[in-house]
């Protein structure tokens, strides 16, 4: 069955199910398109992301190799095993004595002590629950080595089928002597079934000592981007319309020791140059996914980076105490505002030039740690005032962002997070209405309705489009917002949070009907918020409406209840004559309907077209709906 036809059944079962139940009181919404209320926020929908759920090695980061630097524990070196063939014979270990860099100064020894040609032997490496390879694909590789050979020793890289030993795409290197060197490959795949089992092998041809490191294989990318983005992914993303990227994200910024925060200085330049560390959530990170790599993110997606500094604190409660002992890690911020916004003139701006981009990316957002409410310590005011004063003396045009209300002074921004059952976030649905706009705007920098495992279910997406209706009508003080976490592989053992926007594995993946909320809404925005007022509907009846002069008004509405909504709409300032609008409509028959890696379409919008004859819309919400109206405004 197709998108479409999935789609269309979809909208004929809610019908079917929902025909026979009766429909709540009418309701009236007046909008009145001749008198903005406030401006809307041009950047409210955007994203936020961290190293969590494998969310980039083994998701976005497109890298195929699993621990491409020969982590071992005491079965061995993790992800990586012996290939034996015909007769040949070999072992491996870790040589923690040689490495091509001070940065990753061990390797892995293989020892071929025997093989031929008929008969080779080497490594393998399972991937990320698997390797992806598809037809008439180019797949880039690269390796560092040595050998105790003096001369030339060819060595084969193969991309291998799990089940049947056929190799669908192969590469030659010679490996040079006994120095460190890098070599570069690339592999050709042909007319071959598209698959997730299959699995790298390194092997030689005679008997030989050779060691590795940094071993590296890359399909294609987003926009074609070396050490880039997986294609699939990003476009989902790049549907979703995000004005800005939250980065590097939270408890991945902080670490769980100051040893182990996101140290930015050591995550850009060559790979070779990046030590790995320790992640958050149970898992290493590769540092593949680099400072520059999240600002390339930026810049691919057209997004403005919002860069999250480290403040001081980190999860198992160590703090840098403000005053002189925090002085290096606000100059370390200063340092990567630089590496950000400065010219090849500057230190930290010719470091960037260095590593591959000359032009200095635009930045207007700060935010200073991450969830620093946890610091029982109660040294967040001290730090904020620190970090703030340093930055606004040499950069005053940046807004500064707080993780929580900061005593003694008034941040620029202030950041909340709601995590939240469906219930929760209807409650939150006027928490901003009537908030002092002469304090701080707001950054919602994580939230989501959690209900649904490894992915959100429709009821979650009704909580969280009630809540963004709310957003809406307070963006001129909710300046951003940011769903999290943005990514999931649903593998076992590839989550640590549910719910999760966007599920995948090595081969596919698919949003969540709370994907399709979020894409709805950032589809359509205006640049103010016009007057409007809503009677008579039902307690799970939830709007919100933006406009811009001559161009356009979407009305965004929700139906969260069992049972239809009739609501008859009042656009006042539209004038006569017909009007268009186009429509889309996210529903589903049950709450806890929702889509997974194998039904990724179950829940999914549709869309439609109405006429608005006048100034008035007679119109029926479906029952477990979310409908965005785009009305041309003459």
């Amino acid at each position: 069955m197709n998108y479409r036809s999935a789609q269309v059944c979809t909208l004929l079962l809610v019908a079917v199910a929902t025909a026979s139940l009766p429909a709540q009181t009418p309701a009236r919404l007046t909008i009145d398109l001749n008198r903005p209320k406030a401006t809307a926020s041009p950047i409210l929908y955007g994203l936020m992301t961290e190293e969590i759920n494998y969310s980039y090695d083994g998701g976005l980061y497109a890298e195929l190799v699993r621990n491409r630097t020969f982590r071992s524990d005491w079965s061995g070196i993790l992800d990586w095993y012996v290939v034996e063939k015909g007769s040949s014979a070999a072992k491996i270990g870790v040589d923690a004595t040689t490495g091509p860099s001070t940065a990753i100064s061990n390797s892995a020894k293989i020892e071929v002590t025997r093989a031929d040609a008929n008969s080779p032997a080497g490594i393998l490496n399972e991937g990320w629950w698997g390797m992806t390879v598809r037809p008439n694909a180019e797949y880039t590789g690269s390796f560092w080595a040595r050998s105790d050979k003096p001369g030339a020793l060819p060595v084969q890289v193969a991309l291998v089928v799990d089940q049947s030993g056929k190799i669908v795409a192969r590469a030659s290197v010679a490996v040079n002597g006994s120095a460190w060197q890098e070599y570069k490959f690339k592999m050709q795949s042909g007319a071959v079934p598209v698959s997730p089992e299959n699995h790298l092998e390194i092997t030689v041809d005679r008997p030989a000592t050779l060691w590795l490191q940094l071993v590296s294989v890359f399909p294609p990318t987003y926009h074609n981007r070396a050490n880039g983005n997986r294609v699939d992914l990003m476009e989902k993303l790049a549907a979703m319309h995000p004005s800005f990227l939250r980065f590097p994200g939270g408890n991945y910024l902080e670490g769980n020791r100051i040893d182990s925060r996101f140290d930015w200085k050591k995550m850009i330049g060559p790979t070779v140059n990046r030590p790995t560390h320790a992640g958050t959530w149970s898992y290493p990170s590769s540092d593949g996914m680099g400072l520059l790599e999240f600002l390339e993110w930026c810049e691919d997606l057209k997004m403005q980076p919002l860069l999250a500094v480290y403040a001081g604190y980190s999860l198992n409660g160590e703090v840098v105490k403000p005053g002189p002992e925090l002085d290096t890690y606000v100059q370390d911020a200063l340092d990567e505002i630089e590496y950000v916004t400065g010219g090849t003139d500057t230190k930290w701006g010719a470091v960037r030039a260095k590593d591959g981009h000359a032009a200095p990316f635009t930045l207007h957002y700060v935010e200073v740690g991450n969830e620093d409410n946890f610091d029982k310590a109660k040294t967040y005011d001290g730090r904020y005032a620190q970090f703030y004063k340093a930055i606004k003396a040499k950069y005053p045009a940046l807004q500064i962002i707080a993780t929580m209300p900061v005593n003694g002074m008034t941040p620029d921004v202030v950041d909340d997070h709601y995590y939240k059952r469906q219930q929760g976030m209807f409650d939150l649905v006027t928490h901003y209405d009537s908030m002092d706009r002469k304090g701080p705007k707001i950054f919602v920098g994580e939230w989501a309705t959690r209900e649904g495992t490894p992915t959100p279910n429709l009821g979650a997406a009704l909580g969280d489009a009630a809540f963004l209706t709310s957003l809406e009508r307070n963006s001129d003080l909710v300046v951003m917002s940011a769903y999290a976490p943005l990514l999931v592989n649903v593998n076992p053992g590839g989550m640590q949070w549910s719910s999760d926007l966007i599920g995948y594995d090595a081969l596919s993946s698919y949003g969540s009907p709370s994907y399709y909320a979020q894409v709805m809404f950032g589809s359509c925005l205006g640049d103010h918020i016009p007057v409007s007022d809503v009677s008579g509907a039902g307690a799970k009846t939830f709007y919100s409406v933006t406009a811009t002069a001559k161009s356009k008004a979407c009305l965004k509405m929700v139906n969260a209840a069992s049972v239809p909504q009739p609501i008859t709409i009042n656009l006042s300032g539209l004038g006569t004559g017909t009007h268009n609008a186009g429509v889309q409509t996210l529903s589903g028959a049950a709450p806890w309907a929702t889509n997974t890696i194998k039904d990724p379409a179950r829940i999914v919008p549709v869309a439609s077209k109405v006429s608005i004859t006048g100034e008035t819309l007679q119109h029926t919400l479906p029952a477990y709906s979310i409908q965005v109206f785009e009305i041309e405004l003459k």
